[in-house]
């Protein structure tokens, strides 16, 4: 593997790192619950065992946290399906990007439907707000994980993110590696999936040619991941409301930690990931853009429309899209049954919100938009 001492402060792993981070996790009594609570029918002296026998991050990546993946969707999830591998290639790095849902969740999972389809995985970006443990670290640079500076300075802006673009190139040109990154800076709480152009411009400093040859060298590829449910909307909606109330209002790293716990492990019925097709091909049809920033909107503008054509709906999608703007447009896409069952859930949903003024109506308003704006973008598209 090729390797870049310039990037030793935000990469994965290397393999020969790889013995010494499990032997640190496994003196973690956090790490130690929460593989207790992943993995309860597994003795403590068997996960140790099954860690100090990894050589490799492929190992760790294929027999434990594919695993730990699997356990958890089959207990939080009705199914789990994935379309689109005729657009991409076995042994070509590609750029993911795609709509951001769970925390933790999205690109594990992406990584483990990778690897039962003959794939390597991917190498994941992940904000160093998460990191809110050193485990934490441990763990996400073992599977593959590379971070992401967040919270700096403006007068750091550019030069931690050139770093960033200059290791994204380097990862996929270099050392042949896919690379899975959201279009946005965290999940878009509406899930109103726009990419944003800073994004774009990020990934532009890193290579040696051109706005757009550097955006074309990392092949990128949308993917749309849909979920039936989200564990987190009632979290999302009182954030929302917190918000309004006190435009000075910000998380705490608690919260973090709470979103984390109640996606991975909160119901989300059937769950959908579709790899879209590489954008290159779009890009060489664009004409007459003269600009960079003509550039930057076309291009945000192909990886949207890919990923709204290819979501995945599910009954509540449509009962919320009716319920905010439909007035009974897909009233063909569910039963008298899967509106109830909705209603049930959405309640039940509000009825977590721990606020002293809970704002009823308004926090109705925003989970509904959770579920309907996807199909919103897709008509639109």
């Amino acid at each position: 593997m090729k390797k870049n001492a310039d990037f030793d402060d935000i990469r994965p792993y290397y393999d020969d790192e790889v013995l010494p981070a499990i032997e640190r996790l496994l003196k973690d009594a956090e790490f130690k619950r929460v593989v207790g609570r992943v993995f309860p029918e597994k003795s403590w002296e068997s996960v140790t065992t099954l860690l100090t026998s990894f050589k490799n991050k492929h190992d760790f990546q294929a027999r434990l946290i594919r695993e730990a993946v699997n356990k958890v969707v089959e207990k939080t999830s009705a199914s789990v399906g994935c379309a689109g591998f005729e657009n991409i290639e076995k042994g070509v790095p590609y750029t993911y990007i795609s709509n951001h849902r769970d925390i933790i969740l999205d690109a594990s999972l992406l990584c483990s439907l990778l690897i039962m389809n003959g794939y390597d995985t991917t190498e994941i970006a992940i904000g160093d707000n998460l990191l809110l443990h050193p485990w934490i670290e441990d763990l996400v640079r073992l599977n593959k994980s590379f971070i992401v500076k967040r919270g700096i300075s403006i007068r750091q802006m550019m030069e931690v993110s050139a770093h960033l673009s200059g290791y994204i190139h380097f990862a996929v040109k270099e050392k042949k590696e896919s690379v899975w990154i959201s279009q946005r800076e965290g999940r878009a709480k509406d899930s109103n999936d726009r990419t944003q152009e800073s994004l774009l411009k990020m990934l532009a400093m890193g290579g040696d040619g051109d706005f757009l040859a550097n955006i074309k060298a990392l092949n990128i590829v949308p993917v749309a991941l849909s979920y039936e449910y989200d564990p987190c909307d009632y979290l999302k909606a009182k954030e929302f409301q917190q918000k309004r109330d006190n435009p000075e209002f910000k998380k705490i790293k608690e919260d973090d930690l709470i979103s984390m716990q109640t996606g991975l492990f909160g119901y989300k019925g059937n769950i959908h990931f579709q790899f879209g097709r590489p954008i290159n091909p779009a890009l060489e049809k664009c004409t007459g853009l003269q600009s960079k920033n003509e550039w930057i909107t076309q291009i945000a503008s192909v990886i949207d429309r890919e990923i709204f054509r290819n979501y995945a709906f599910y009954p509540g999608n449509y009962i919320a899209y009716d319920r905010l703007w439909g007035n009974g447009f897909f009233s063909r896409k569910y039963t008298k049954e899967e509106v109830e069952l909705f209603e049930r859930y959405l309640h039940g949903q509000l009825e977590k919100i721990d606020l002293e003024q809970k704002d009823i109506p308004f926090l109705t308003e925003k989970i509904l938009e959770m579920y309907a704006n996807p199909v919103k973008n897709h008509l639109e598209s």
